[in-house]
């Protein structure tokens, strides 16, 4: 089969591979769409420490099903299904908790997805792959994983019916958070440097936009909008970079959430006012990842056309012009391709 090989950072190309082997519990798909994210770029710019490779390139997909191993139950070859990335234990310290994105035997895919077949392991089956329901395009399906993630990160924010909420960086997980923050907060703001990006939060539901790639004083712009300058009830990063971690941090009101969403380089470190935290009661979450919940939840929220790939998706290739995919992973013109092996 066609393959998107990674085989370091900068260096992912177009082989023939052998169709991946399923045992008992797994399943094999034929990949009908997979998408770019912002993971992929990460990876593809500076590699994976969890990862060796070589490895099949991208892991957001969905396809139809060909092949399922003997132990696998409800399942059967034309099925449409979609499949997170990862599945938690269940046993762990984390897991009995509830806290299952902290699961200590976290099983962790990142790769398959850029190819014709895709080979589904037991845990995701058992754990996190879902049938796509009728009237789902693969296309919209796709979304799942990062829609997933962005629940999780709604779900950890706490806002609250009315709330003024910012969200920092107009990416595909920052215009996904706008869509969800909309239908609960009475105003959304959004912050970004790109003007095309803004538009495009406008569409989903934001009240108000700020491009800061001028402005000398972010945090002055949005505290002065956000509650008669009282600041945010919630504040969210969906940008990864220490700047943007330490401007969120400073945006939110007395005793408001900042979500720390956007993950930054391993060894990265920001500055804390620990006055601001301690007089303010200023409550700082990281978040990171999903669960099995919002995995479901992500997949109705699709089904129910919430979120389509329609607002996200702005390109779409077919496997074959791996380079111009590669192109638009890290070109900022883009948000997210659909790539169509």
């Amino acid at each position: 089969m066609k393959a998107a090989m990674f085989h370091g950072h900068e260096d992912v190309r177009l082989e023939e591979v052998d169709v991946p082997q399923v045992g008992p519990g797994g399943v094999l798909a034929r990949v009908e769409v997979a998408l770019t994210c912002g993971t992929d770029r990460k990876m593809y710019l500076r590699g994976h420490p969890l990862f060796e490779p070589p490895f099949v390139f991208g892991h957001e997909f969905a396809g139809t099903v060909v092949e399922v191993g003997s132990e696998v139950e409800n399942v059967k070859p034309g099925m449409r299904v979609v499949a997170a990335n990862s599945a938690p234990c269940g046993r762990c310290f984390y897991c009995v908790r509830g806290a299952q994105s902290m699961c200590e035997n976290l099983y962790l895919r990142l790769s398959g997805a850029f190819a014709e077949y895709i080979d589904i392991p037991p845990p995701l089956v058992q754990k996190n792959m879902l049938e796509i329901p009728e009237g789902v395009s693969f296309r919209d399906a796709a979304l799942v994983e990062p829609l997933a993630c962005v629940v999780h990160g709604i779900e950890r924010s706490g806002i609250r019916l009315g709330d003024t909420v910012v969200i920092n960086g107009a990416g595909p997980i920052g215009l996904m958070f706008v869509r969800l923050a909309s239908l609960r907060a009475a105003c959304v703001i959004v912050t970004d440097v790109r003007d095309d990006r803004l538009v495009r939060a406008k569409q989903l539901g934001a009240d108000v936009t700020i491009n800061v790639s001028s402005i000398e004083d972010p945090v002055a712009a949005v505290r002065e909008v956000a509650n008669d300058g009282r600041g945010a009830d919630v504040a969210i990063e969906a940008v990864g970079l220490p700047a943007p971690w330490q401007n969120t941090i400073r945006m939110v009101r007395k005793g408001g959430v900042a979500n720390l969403f956007g993950g930054c380089a391993s060894g990265t470190t920001i500055t804390v006012d620990t006055a601001l935290v301690h007089y303010s009661e200023v409550q700082i979450r990281g978040v990171f990842h999903l669960t099995p919940k919002t995995v479901v939840r992500a997949l109705g929220l699709i089904s129910e056309g919430v979120v389509t790939s329609e607002q996200l998706v702005t390109s779409e290739l077919p496997l074959d012009r791996l380079d111009e995919i590669l192109r638009l992973l890290v070109s900022h013109d883009n948000l997210k391709t659909a790539v169509r092996p």
